[in-house]
């Protein structure tokens, strides 16, 4: 790997702002001796003048299949679906070492072009603890969806396409305007509330207005037990932010949705930590991705 170049593509999924180096970071590795390309992208949140200014190189959008292959290409989410051999060294979240769908066709074409894979989930410290991981406003944007999918249903309406907020203030306002100025009455359940991911879901619901005690908040010593959980059930958003790395009893199951009923309090289930084609998903009561554009998907309830 050349230790003094980058390359940054752009990012090709559908409504994705977020970029795996920012303008300050990117004038951060040029000071110390890396020179940073970075691909013209209309789509990302910020600007290309941005990164010229700090003294990066523009390139033409998603020219990175052209670029050397001695320079690391990092990007934040998975490529294209392709199966165009992969010859460059490529930094992201791959999301193909847990046996996700499709995970061994992504491996191949890195086999196949003699490519090497870094994935940011797997990158840790000398603890072992994880550098690039969900985090914060991971939570804090997934419950705010959650929220807003509960005020469309509680109308028989469907939540529709999620755009941008212009700030974190006025993503709040706008999911407390759905519930005529505050969320008081919510009962809200997140499990991984100590992670990053989680405290963010548990900030959200405080500042949409919900009590304090009824916001659930779980973790190891809660869920060590197993599940199904009842509790699951007894609230109207369940959030899950856990980190999943082995197989663990599902949280709820179908099984357990059609016994409870109509005494089911449950109406949302937000899964920030999106293990849906892993074979070890806790939550297996739905197989499909869901999209901006289409932000829910519904569950058979029996």
């Amino acid at each position: 790997m050349s230790s003094r170049s980058l390359w940054l593509r752009c990012e090709t999924k559908e409504f994705e702002r977020r970029s795996a180096l920012t303008p300050t970071t990117s004038k951060t590795l040029i000071d110390a001796g890396f020179k940073i390309f970075v691909e013209r992208d209309e789509q990302r949140i910020f600007d290309d003048a941005e990164y010229e200014a700090v003294g990066c190189t523009l390139v033409d959008n998603n020219s990175w299949p052209r670029a050397p292959t001695n320079i690391p290409i990092i990007g934040l989410k998975e490529l294209e679906e392709s199966t165009e051999p992969l010859p460059h060294t490529h930094i992201q979240f791959a999301h193909c070492y847990k046996q996700q769908a499709g995970w061994s066709k992504v491996l191949s074409r890195f086999y196949r072009g003699n490519g090497t894979l870094y994935d940011l989930e797997f990158l840790t410290d000398p603890t072992g603890r994880r550098v690039a991981a969900f985090g914060y406003h991971a939570g804090f944007a997934g419950a705010a969806a959650g929220a807003l999918a509960l005020a469309a249903e509680r109308k028989n309406e469907k939540l529709g396409l999620l755009t941008p907020f212009a700030n974190e203030d006025d993503m709040v306002r706008t999911v407390r305007d759905r519930f005529g100025g505050s969320g008081k009455g919510i009962k809200a359940l997140v499990i991984g509330a100590l992670g990053r991911c989680g405290r963010g879901a548990v900030d959200l619901f405080r500042k949409i207005g919900l009590d304090e005690d009824d916001i659930l908040k779980w973790d190891l010593e809660e869920t060590k037990k197993g599940g199904p959980f009842q509790e699951i059930l007894d609230v109207d958003i369940f959030v899950n932010c856990i980190y999943l790395t082995s197989k663990i009893p599902s949280f709820v199951n179908h099984e357990t949705i059609r016994v409870a009923g109509e005494k089911r309090r449950l109406s949302v289930v937000v899964d920030v930590s999106c293990d849906t084609t892993n074979p070890n998903n806790p939550i297996p009561i739905y197989n499909i991705n869901t999209t901006f554009s289409q932000p829910t998907v519904p569950v058979e309830v029996g």
